[in-house]
């Protein structure tokens, strides 16, 4: 199995960790996002989408880090504790849950946040507006309140005592932002507490070593400027966030 990453990506980092975790077997294929190495030739033949990660396992190609995930349960079905993707009908239906909600609301507001933060300023050649910024940290904290209130509650984890598919996703995404100097955790206790029990569970050597990329980001600017292939983001960038 070979998986196509970059771990400034949250979905990377998430196949990367859960792969890793649970001991299944791939060669790491580096794409590196940030000079356009996606726009490549050759990683088109892989992958007509030209996004990571990517899966290819023998002559099969997967692409979605979620469906990248379920495959791995399944195909490791012996192998992976249940844990992860519970076999128990309404369990496994919570997990879905999460998996179907986060999409649209962690993971595009923490994206969002990142993006204003640490890639907006070089794509565009100024700093982002201030009631842009305040706007997307403001749709961000109120999807970690619902992540907080409606998912996690009072529990271990959010299925319950044991952690799954889940809690790696969210917490995937609830770190992003963090690599820009935006500290999420900061007077959340209960979520703050969660993402301990989760690192714990991985295994912190783990979790820092697929965080250490994005814990570094300053340096991503430098290897995005003068960047040819990525001037092709200016009016996406525009569109998006102007």
């Amino acid at each position: 199995m070979e998986l196509y990453l970059d771990m400034h990506s949250p979905p990377c980092r998430l196949v990367f960790l859960f792969a890793k975790a649970v001991g299944i077997p791939f060669e790491f294929k580096h794409v590196e996002l940030s000079t356009g190495q996606h726009y490549s030739e050759e990683f088109g033949k892989i992958s007509m989408i030209r996004k990571v990660p990517v899966m290819k396992d023998g002559s099969f190609i997967l692409t979605e880090s979620i469906a990248i995930l379920k495959y791995m349960v399944q195909k490791y079905s012996s192998s992976v504790a249940d844990h992860w993707y519970p076999a128990d009908l309404q369990q496994r239906a919570r997990v879905n849950e999460y998996l179907s909600w986060q999409h649209m609301n962690i993971r595009a507001h923490a994206s969002k946040v990142f993006l204003l933060r640490a890639v907006f300023p070089v794509i565009m050649g100024s700093e982002v507006p201030k009631e842009k910024m305040d706007a997307a940290v403001e749709d961000l904290n109120q999807s970690l309140n619902l992540l907080e209130e409606k998912f996690l509650q009072n529990k271990q984890f959010i299925v319950g005592d044991k952690i799954s598919l889940a809690d790696i996703v969210a917490l995937i995404e609830v770190m992003q932002p963090l690599g820009t100097g935006l500290n999420v955790f900061e007077g959340r206790p209960k979520l703050s507490a969660w993402r301990e029990r989760v690192k714990k569970e991985l295994g912190e050597k783990l979790f820092d070593e697929a965080h250490e990329v994005i814990m570094k980001v300053g340096s991503l600017p430098e290897k995005m400027q003068n960047n040819s292939q990525l001037e092709m983001l200016r009016p996406k960038f525009q569109k998006l966030f102007r």
